[in-house]
């Protein structure tokens, strides 16, 4: 049976925290915020855009073939008609929209071939490719002045080796030689890097492996991959959330990689605290990249073994950067001082996350979903909290804003199965300099999905200019529930 809620990552998590491996039948969240580029730019406007999937959308007939929604920002910020709506049967991108590929699930946006236009790397993770089942593809759609167009293929390298290619993605800029190189994972632990750039026929100017202490084979692999310069020597690092391989418990353990000169080290990582999601950007001003990670399951409730620090209702833990890389570290619940709202169990707080800067003060802001949230008779309804960065971190006694579809202003309304929050992006698709927020309800209407824009005033996050852009007004079928807003490009 297929999941088409997000929220289920969280509770396959807590499964595997008690003994058992992550098992998910549509595979892994996409990863939260990167710093390798400020923002996504496909048509070279300098306004930023987002892409979000419908990973489980019928194309001609093709249940779950999948498809991904380009928004182009404007002055008046994302809407469904600047917008382009691709799947594998769109021209110019490879292959054929198929049952169950879930094109466009997985995606992370990087100027690969350095013609000045962001590109978008998709994956169809669980494409059939040469008689192999569940293979998976990569391909690399192009920016260009009219935004995404064409796209080439990245060939799977050892397809005997592992399966679901392009299980997750992460760009950035990991040798520090000024171009994007892209990081993509399987069902292995062995993550492939695509370096010094990639041209429109697929070649880069190398490739290299890079294996951290995770845990491999069938939905192992890594679980998210995040990329950002965690100890601000330019080159871009990357955090892989992972199982670790040295209990029987299989403990969600996540790992800091950082990057060279000579590219991504293993051999210098080092681990980190747990959780599915992580974001990376500088939320005190002082440089360096914090790292962000959403511990969202609860307890065991039959008392089973549990990996150290979870808290019914989920958190956020906030690993602050260095020179040295990762250093200390703190956790925000929704207990925790003046944070809006209160922990409960089943809220998944810490699962999706979002880094960007609400109003221009050099402080990173933090969005955080809580997807499971239940607000009055509303089960599982969602929310999101937005927290406001300073120099001394995240505060937690002022400023926090809370939003729910039930919020004034907000469009829509509280219903069981909504799943508002299950992502959270937060981008400056206005041009004015202030990130903006999107947020994607994956259950609401049956699973169709749903996406809701809250534009930043200068200042703070607010309702005025809301809008909500629906499955039909993007071109996303409704048929079998598509579940458009279930992940971000990273």
């Amino acid at each position: 049976m297929q999941k088409h809620l997000r929220i289920a990552l969280a509770s396959a998590a807590a499964a595997a925290l008690t003994g058992g491996l992550l098992s998910l039948s549509t595979g892994v969240a996409g990863a939260a915020d990167s710093v390798h580029h400020p923002m996504a730019d496909f048509n070279g406007d300098h306004i930023g855009d987002v892409a979000f999937s419908a990973g489980w959308a019928t194309v001609g007939g093709k249940k779950n073939a999948g498809q991904i929604v380009a928004l182009y920002g404007s002055a008046n910020g994302v809407t469904s008609t600047a917008r382009k709506t691709i799947s594998q049967n769109t021209t110019g991108v490879p292959g054929t929209a198929e049952t169950n590929d879930a094109f466009g699930w997985v995606s992370a946006y990087g100027d690969f071939n350095s013609d000045g236009f962001d590109d978008l790397a998709v994956s169809a993770h669980w494409e059939d490719v040469d008689g192999d089942t569940d293979g998976g593809t990569v391909a690399i759609l192009w920016g260009s002045p009219s935004g995404l167009t064409g796209g080439t293929t990245i060939k799977d390298p050892a397809v005997s080796s592992h399966d679901h290619w392009g299980r997750t993605l992460a760009a950035g800029d990991f040798d520090n030689d000024g171009k994007d190189d892209l990081a993509i994972g399987s069902s292995a632990s062995t993550i492939y890097v695509y370096k010094g750039g990639i041209t429109k026929t697929g070649t880069s100017g190398g490739r290299y492996t890079v294996k951290p202490p995770i845990q491999s084979g069938g939905s192992s692999g890594p679980l998210n991959l995040t990329a950002g310069d965690v100890n601000g020597d330019g080159a871009t690092d990357l955090v892989v959330d992972g199982y670790e391989t040295t209990t029987d418990y299989g403990w969600n353990t996540n790992y800091y990689v950082p990057g060279s000169a000579s590219g991504l080290n293993a051999s210098s990582a080092k681990a980190l605290k747990p959780g599915i999601i992580t974001a990376i950007g500088d939320v005190n001003g002082d440089g360096f990249g914090d790292i962000v990670t959403g511990q969202e399951w609860d307890k065991p409730k039959d008392g089973s073994p549990v990996l150290p620090g979870t808290v019914d209702g989920g958190k956020v833990n906030i690993t602050y950067g260095s020179a040295g890389g990762p250093a200390t570290t703190t956790a925000i619940n929704q207990d925790t001082g003046n944070v809006p709202g209160g922990s409960e169990r089943g809220d998944y707080f810490g699962g999706e996350l979002s880094l960007g800067d609400i109003n221009g003060d050099g402080f990173q802001d933090l969005v955080v979903g809580a997807p499971g949230e239940n607000l009055g008779s509303a089960v599982d309804t969602g929310s999101v909290t937005v927290l406001y960065g300073s120099a001394s971190g995240i505060n937690t006694q002022s400023g926090g804003q809370f939003f729910a579809q039930s919020t004034a202003g907000v469009p829509g309304s509280d219903e069981k199965n909504d799943y508002f929050g299950n992502e959270v992006k937060l981008t400056d698709v206005t041009g004015d300099g202030k990130a903006d927020l999107t947020i994607g309800a994956y259950g609401e209407n049956g699973g169709n999905g749903a996406l809701t824009y809250l534009p930043s005033n200068g200042t703070r996050i607010t309702t005025t200019g809301a809008r909500s852009l629906s499955t039909t007004s993007v071109g996303v079928s409704t048929d079998a529930s598509p579940g458009l807003g279930g992940n971000a490009a990273n």
